[in-house]
């Protein structure tokens, strides 16, 4: 492991799909991967992403809007996912015994938690020498941002929280049989790990947007041919269930604040959306109809604008 002062960044030139810069970005005890695209003298928006879910997931459409807007964005993998570094040496705990653990209030013990990945996202700040970001994070990506938008309020210029939750054991949860669905074991066999994480994909996505299947396999591919680690997707669901719920947290955030959902969502259903809200007074609510937990290409054009106003109305505030 790199020593934890270091912030050294190795730039590849080589164009993104966005004709961006990608790079590797020495943060403390990892490394993480990253695409940094528009005119660094441009405010910055940092996007984070979710739970296994890999830099590429964020739509090209969606980053080219925001570019497009006046902004530049770095979308990065998180630890333990994509082309960041990966802790193959650290065994996830078992998921079952970690849910009773939790629920039951006892100590629990994991690799990380998501506070470590917030100061991973902030290490990555420094490492590209951005002092401030408007920060958007999806799913687990949106509970990373909670935490820095609360606990690093100088960096964090506003804060875009989607389809998320403070995680409180009150809000309601994913269906049990969804839950048991997301943590068995990925198949060996290539095609077979596709054919799995599309029919996962149809089962927590959009009701309200058509998707081919050619479109949700494309993707799946992009993802599981830049990269796998199945090990590294169960450290970071440690980490989500082995946190302290934000409920509390979420009410430091005074930066604006935008919370987005989908009403279709099931794996975080709407109503942390609401609760989000009721904690975050100021925050803008935008509920969206047939919206699940993903992001189809039919949406991303509405998604952008939405954005887009919700960093021109933060930026007024500055």
């Amino acid at each position: 492991m790199p020593d934890s002062s270091s912030t050294a960044v190795h730039v590849d030139p080589t164009p993104t799909a966005t004709d961006g810069e990608r790079g590797l970005a020495s943060c403390g005890e990892v490394h993480l991967a990253y695409e940094r695209i528009g005119d660094r003298e441009d405010p910055a928006v940092l996007l984070v992403m979710g739970l296994g879910s890999q830099l590429v997931l964020w739509p090209d459409a969606l980053c080219q809007a925001l570019v497009d807007a006046g902004y530049q964005v770095i979308r990065f993998d998180n630890r333990d996912v994509g082309l960041s570094t990966k802790l193959d040496g650290v065994m996830a705990p078992n998921i079952p015994a970690l849910v009773v653990k939790q629920r039951l209030g006892l100590p629990t013990t994991v690799p990380y938690r998501i506070s470590t990945m917030a100061e991973d996202a902030v290490a990555l700040m420094d490492a590209l020498q951005i002092d401030q970001a408007h920060v958007i994070g999806a799913s687990m990506g949106g509970m990373i941002t909670q935490v820095m938008a609360a606990m690093q309020p100088r960096r964090v210029l506003s804060a875009a929280l989607i389809m998320t939750t403070t995680g409180h054991p009150r809000v309601k949860q994913p269906s049990f049989s969804l839950q048991r669905r997301l943590v068995r074991k990925r198949p060996r066999a290539l095609d077979e790990a596709i054919t799995q994480s599309v029919a996962t994909y149809r089962l927590i996505g959009s009701t309200g947007f058509e998707q081919t299947d050619a479109e949700i396999r494309a993707k799946v591919e992009r993802q599981i041919n830049r990269n796998v680690c199945p090990g590294g997707t169960l450290r970071q669901l440690s980490a989500i269930i082995g946190s302290p719920h934000r409920a509390q947290l979420v009410r430091q955030i005074k930066q604006p604040c935008l919370v987005l959902h989908g009403k279709a969502d099931p794996l975080v259903p709407v109503e942390a959306a609401h609760d989000l809200k009721a904690k975050i007074p100021h925050a803008r609510l935008d509920v969206i109809d047939g919206w699940g937990h993903d992001f189809p290409n039919a949406l991303v054009p509405r998604i952008a604008d939405t954005l887009v106003r919700h960093l021109g109305d933060a930026s007024q505030h500055l």
